[in-house]
């Protein structure tokens, strides 16, 4: 299916918000296999609550396809979805077809003879129950009912993108601060600011602090004192940055970076750690196969984070896919556990002792010589993304669960 790329534009901040939408058609029509669901015509009385009225005529950088209006709402258990049938002459209730998947939907209507795409997307905000679709028209708009696999997680929108991701994540995150590591210095603050801007975070760099502490750069102190030496500082700014709630935190890359040690990562636990990781890979299988070989690598730190993004290349102009697919990545792993960001207190509460994510008794401490960061842990779910370089800025990244070896653990 074809990736569109263009703008969400918030018009009114009153109760019912209105955003515009500007789409152009696809070049292709996807075939992929879905839940047909066709109806009679069913009256009913629709909830109120919470609904977004949307003038569609473009998409924001999600796979999306409309030419008509739409309102959105989140009922709870279910979200609906109106779309405005105006002048479309629909002759029966067989001209409409509404196709819905685990995570995608596509309704179609046929007029003289030709199929019409309303809305075409294969990036629902989250999993809904497509044997349980419901379709009906109230006067000139058609409504559709997906019941929602998860009930308690509320719907910004009826689709994934970075708006809806940034109004999300908020009920996901509760508070709990995230952190950026990988080789590159540069990207991991440049992606950091647009997290932590778009979430409302307060965006914290590591190399500013340091930089402010020692009064010279990283690359003089590395040439007086060396890499180790910048790494321990980076180190002790960890330690008094894990307590903090509601920031992005932008670490150090390479050799100086503490985040690149094993030994180092004590403190980064007490957040959400997002791996951005720059690959030589063409597709995305090879890029999940050369995570895995990470992921098994003990000996780098990065491969402790809770989720990797793989960039095939990198420019400023990738800046909100990756930090969209950062925060895609993070959404997924949080709702495979949600009591990860209350674990993620307890730790913190408890001293950051290293004992992630096997948390002990309060009381428990290393013994002498024992590294408790790099001690066997259970697995836990790990989560890659792969951006291709020529995507530019849309948003056409695949999210695929791994589980994650840690030390200890044998290869299979």
């Amino acid at each position: 299916m074809s990736t569109i790329t263009a703008s969400i534009c918030i018009l009114s901040g009153n109760k019912n918000p209105i955003k515009t939408l500007n789409l152009s058609p696809p070049n292709s029509v996807s075939n992929s296999s879905s839940v047909r669901s066709w109806s009679s015509h069913v009256i009913k009385t629709s909830s109120n609550s919470n609904r977004l009225s949307f003038n569609c005529k473009s998409a924001s950088t999600i796979p999306f396809v409309s030419s008509k209006n739409y309102e959105f709402s989140d009922g709870s258990s279910e979200v609906e979805l109106r779309l405005q049938l105006g002048a479309q002459d629909i002759q029966s209730y067989r001209d409409i077809s509404v196709d819905a998947n685990d995570n995608s939907l596509k309704i179609r209507i046929q007029r003289y003879g030709s199929l019409i795409t309303l809305i075409e997307t294969d990036r629902l905000f989250e999993k809904i129950k497509p044997a349980e679709t419901i379709w009906y028209i109230d006067d000139d708009q058609l409504v559709v009912n997906l019941k929602k696999q998860d009930p308690d997680l509320k719907w910004p929108d009826i689709v994934e993108s970075w708006d809806s991701l940034t109004v999300g994540s908020l009920q996901l995150l509760q508070g709990t601060a995230i952190f950026i590591v990988g080789d590159s210095t540069e990207i991991n603050e440049t992606v950091a600011r647009e997290i932590a801007v778009g979430i409302g975070y307060t965006p914290l760099t590591t190399k500013e602090l340091l930089e402010t502490y020692a009064k010279q750069t990283i690359d003089s102190w590395v040439l007086t004192e060396g890499s180790d030496s910048v790494a321990e500082a980076e180190s002790a700014i960890l330690e008094s940055l894990s307590s903090h709630v509601r920031a992005v935190v932008a670490t150090l890359g390479g050799q100086q970076g503490a985040a690149r040690r094993a030994d180092k990562w004590q403190h980064l636990y007490a957040g959400f750690t997002v791996w951005l990781s720059q690959t030589e890979a063409t597709d995305e299988d090879s890029a999940k196969e050369e995570a895995r070989r990470h992921i098994q690598d003990a000996r780098l730190g990065y491969s402790k984070a809770d989720v990797v993004v793989k960039l095939q290349g990198w420019d400023s102009d990738q800046t909100k896919s990756v930090a969209q697919a950062s925060l895609r990545a993070i959404k997924q792993l949080v709702l495979s556990d949600k009591n990860l960001p209350g674990k993620k207190r307890l730790y913190v509460r408890l001293g950051c002792r290293g004992d992630w994510p096997n948390i002990k008794p309060p009381g428990w401490a290393p013994s002498a010589g024992d590294d408790a960061t790099s001690r066997t842990v259970s697995r836990v779910d790990y989560y890659a993304i792969f951006i291709g370089q020529d995507l530019g800025s849309t948003d056409a990244t695949t999210g695929v669960p791994h589980q994650h070896p840690t030390r200890g653990d044998k290869k299979k």
